[in-house]
């Protein structure tokens, strides 16, 4: 991963604090969730489980408070006291928008994977087809290691002012019978395709029955929701004659669905041990994260090091090395009020952990350096109870409280 220096980092006049009440980022990004539209309607949707990936190419900072304004290049923000220099103080998205999730028709429960492109004159395509795009563009595609044979058609949803399609992965032929009115004009004009090449698994497959003992990973690794194997899409566009393409000059687009969440669901082995070291009865387990045993080659709890980081030791002398541990410097209780958020910001240093005790929010976790895997994006997903959301660093992160109820958390890890 590498610092992006083509962000901005604005200079902050002590005497004239962030305004976090006007056009705050985090509500700005969860804007384009609520925006965003689906092929049919919300009651064959788990919403709950939806998962969306929106790809930036900008950020703007703010720089440090106190006594160091002037520190505005973020390798030389050492200063863990200071949480200002975290703070994004506004974003530019990109093109194209990503959503996964799961559908229920009858008694299946499957993915789905909708794909979004601007459709305004100002995207690349648009601008590189001279304005003339039409009704419908074309999409190649690569989900996990399969890749379309030929390029998908992609109409304009004017409700939207999007090109969209969204891909399903129902196994049956009658689809449009199983559906309502707007999903059937979505299968008409080619919205929502059936696509199980594509789009593929079952949630059966995760049934806690049958699992005791066997590697999470090894089940369905193909899945489009695997729980907790992360999801790779790469893409390119092209108008309608596929003379002009937005590839990113052949380099073509890459995605990844990879937030690190844990939990009741999302967990690597489960079992059960009858008395438990020594004790009585049973205790059935999940394993989250290990170092040890057969997963100590996985290094989930470790971090790497770059020249511009604090080491857990709070030294810049370490040689770019790695880190085999989660270090922890705070452990808190935390309550977030209904319509409450903690902001979008970012760990330059170090790794930290959400853990949703009671209630639900959207977590937010992207990329604020250029990670291998995809282009930078902000990643969203709702953190049930009983499941925690960890973050390294060069990411950022943000929390929202959207319900009407408190929530509470568990949060560690270290300061930045």
């Amino acid at each position: 991963m590498f610092i992006v220096h083509s962000d901005s980092v604005v200079k902050v006049n002590r005497d004239t604090p962030p305004n976090y009440n006007q056009s705050n980022p985090l509500l700005k990004l969860l804007n384009l969730m609520e925006r965003a539209q689906l092929a049919a309607e919300r009651e064959y949707y788990l919403m709950g489980q939806t998962q969306y990936l929106f790809p930036y190419e900008w950020l703007s900072l703010y720089g440090p408070a106190g006594n160091d304004p002037d520190i505005l290049d973020p390798e030389r923000q050492d200063d863990k006291l200071d949480f200002q220099k975290q703070n994004i103080r506004d974003f530019r998205s990109t093109d194209t928008f990503l959503i996964r999730g799961l559908v229920r028709v009858g008694n299946w429960i499957g993915p789905f994977l909708r794909i979004s492109y601007r459709g305004g004159p100002d995207s690349k395509l648009s601008v590189a087809a001279n304005h003339k795009l039409g009704e419908k563009i074309k999409l190649w595609v690569k989900v996990g290691n399969v890749a379309t044979p030929s390029l998908i058609s992609v109409p304009y949803n004017p409700v939207s002012d999007r090109y969209e399609v969204e891909l399903w992965g129902y196994p049956n032929g009658d689809l449009q019978n199983q559906l309502d009115t707007k999903g059937r004009k979505a299968i008409d004009r080619l919205e929502l395709q059936v696509r199980t090449d594509l789009v593929r698994g079952n949630v059966s497959a995760f049934n806690r029955e049958g699992l005791n003992g066997r590697r999470i990973e090894d089940i369905d690794p193909s899945s489009t929701m695997h729980p907790v194997l992360p999801l790779h899409i790469e893409l390119a566009w092209a108008d309608f004659s596929e003379k002009i393409w937005d590839s990113q000059n052949g380099a073509n687009y890459h995605y990844e669905f990879n937030m690190i969440v844990r939990g009741w669901e999302n967990y690597l082995e489960t079992g059960i041990s009858p008395n438990p070291h020594g004790g009585v009865g049973f205790l059935e387990y999940r394993n989250l994260m290990s170092n040890y045993g057969g997963k100590s080659q996985k290094n989930e709890l470790g971090r790497g090091l770059n020249a511009w980081n604090l080491s857990a030791f709070s030294t810049k002398v370490h040689g770019n090395g790695y880190e085999p541990f989660f270090a922890v410097d705070y452990m808190d209780l935390h309550l977030l009020k209904p319509g409450c958020g903690i902001g979008l910001h970012r760990h330059r240093d170090n790794q930290e952990m959400f853990l949703m005790m009671d209630g639900q929010g959207f977590m937010v976790i992207g990329d604020w350096c250029k990670m291998d895997q995809r282009e930078r994006c902000f990643e969203i997903r709702t953190l049930h109870a009983g499941h925690f959301a960890m973050l390294k660093g060069g990411n950022l992160h943000a929390l929202m409280n959207s319900t009407d109820q408190d929530i509470s958390l568990f949060m560690c890890g270290g300061y930045d």
